[in-house]
Parts: structure tokens; C-alpha cells; sequence
């Protein structure tokens, strides 16, 4: 077994929605992350997990398309919420203890995300979902994981995609795009690549917080990522 670790993992919506139309929540699709972290979880890992809404709702594109940008930021939040219920539904069901915190108030559905209480959540064997961003417009949840995982005083950021880790360039558009396996925070902000945006970067870098970008199709991904195997890219 891995040392024990305290990780925080980003799960965009992508982890949460139907494999052919990317949106939506697929149960099927949840209980097989659930499970991967479950599984993770019962070696002793403490695990907080920030999850995004995309499969929901896209404040940035709604915002570009017209709409008030603070206000789109609030309906991703509430999106956020929405898969953090589920996530922690699959969690429950795969065997684990699992709370659900929020940065904008919720109290019949989720507790206020307290700093030292999720800290007690994971020292107590509790999974603890993140959600609602960081209760403010203008900051992604790859901001809110960053940010949680300093707080938290986490060892790690895991971020869940759908790419098998950070590329030169973007794959879909370039076919000689190459899998970086090992990358340092300041090649990411001067090269501009897609790991997280350069909030989320420069917060990690001041923090001394590493990043384990990887693919959550490939099935053990999650597991092996909170484990601190070799898998995807390595953000130091």
C-alpha cells in the first residue's frame, strides 16, 4: 500500500454526465467514479473532492453569449451542487461515509463549507465533496480546487479529464500535439497550456502544491492518481 495521502480531486462534468451527449448525469457513469474512489479510499486516503458543473450549465459560455457574467458564475455554482448530491449518493452506495459542503448557503441539502470541519470530515474517514466554487463570480473550479487543496493543507490537486494528461497542443486540432509527462508550472503559464487557468497555476506554484493531470476514462485512473502512481501528467 501508497503512504496514506490527502488529496483533493477535481472532477469536471464530464465525470457526472452521459457518455454520448456529455451532458446530463449518468448514474452508470457516476457509480463507476464512485467506486474508483471508494475503492482509493478504503487503502486509508483522505480524499476531498471539488466537482464542476459543465455537464449542467457553462457560465463562461452562457456569460460570452450574452448573459450577465456574474450571474451565469451563480448558476454554475448551483450546477455544482446538483453533482455534488449525486457524486456523494454513489459514494454512500459504494460504502463509504460521504458529506457534502458548499461555499453558498444551502442548509436543507449541504453543510457551509467550513475549513476545520472538513478537515474533521477527513480525519474522521469521511469523504467530503466540495461544491458551489468558491461562493464568488469570476473564479473556476479549478480555481476552487487549488485553493481548497491550500487550505485543506492537502498534499496533491488531481484533475479528472477526458485527455490523457497535458499536451503541447491541443489534440483535437493538432495531430502532432504531444503527451508531456513532466512539466513545470512556469512552462504551463509561458506556454499556455490546457492544465487549469493561470489562477489555479500561480495559486498551486505559491503553494508548493503538485498537480496530477490524467484521463478518468482509463478504468483505475482515479485510484492510481490518489495514490500517487505514475499516471497522465506531473505538474511540479
Amino acid at each position: 500500500m501508497s503512504d496514506k495521502r490527502r488529496v483533493v480531486l477535481k472532477l469536471s462534468g464530464e465525470a457526472f454526465a452521459d457518455p454520448e451527449t456529455g451532458y446530463g448525469i449518468s448514474p452508470s457513469t457516476v457509480d463507476r467514479v464512485a467506486k474508483d474512489i471508494v475503492a482509493a479510499h478504503n487503502e486509508g486516503h483522505e480524499i476531498a473532492i471539488v466537482v464542476g458543473g459543465g455537464n449542467i450549465f457553462r457560465g463562461l459560455s452562457s456569460a460570452a453569449a450574452g448573459m450577465d457574467r456574474s450571474n451565469a458564475d451563480y448558476m454554475g455554482m448551483l450546477a455544482t451542487v446538483i453533482n455534488a448530491l449525486a457524486i456523494r449518493d454513489g459514494i454512500e452506495r459504494a460504502g463509504s461515509e460521504c458529506r457534502v459542503q458548499t461555499a453558498i448557503s444551502i442548509q436543507q441539502v449541504a453543510e457551509p463549507y467550513i475549513r476545520l470541519r472538513a478537515i474533521r470530515h477527513l480525519e474522521k474517514g469521511r469523504i467530503v465533496v466540495l461544491a458551489g466554487g468558491t461562493g464568488n463570480p469570476f473564479f473556476t473550479t479549478d480555481t476552487t480546487a487549488a485553493l481548497r487543496a491550500a487550505e485543506i493543507g492537502a498534499d496533491a490537486v488531481l484533475k479528472a479529464t477526458k485527455v490523457e494528461g497535458v499536451y503541447s497542443a491541443d489534440p483535437e486540432e493538432d495531430p502532432n500535439a504531444e503527451l508531456l509527462r513532466d512539466v513545470s508550472y512556469m512552462e504551463v503559464i509561458s506556454k499556455r497550456l490546457r492544465v487549469m487557468d493561470s489562477t489555479a497555476i500561480t495559486m498551486c506554484m505559491d503553494n508548493a502544491l503538485p498537480i496530477r493531470v490524467f484521463s478518468m476514462m482509463g478504468e483505475g485512473n482515479i485510484g492510481a492518481a490518489i495514490r500517487g502512481d505514475d499516471v497522465g501528467t506531473f505538474v511540479h
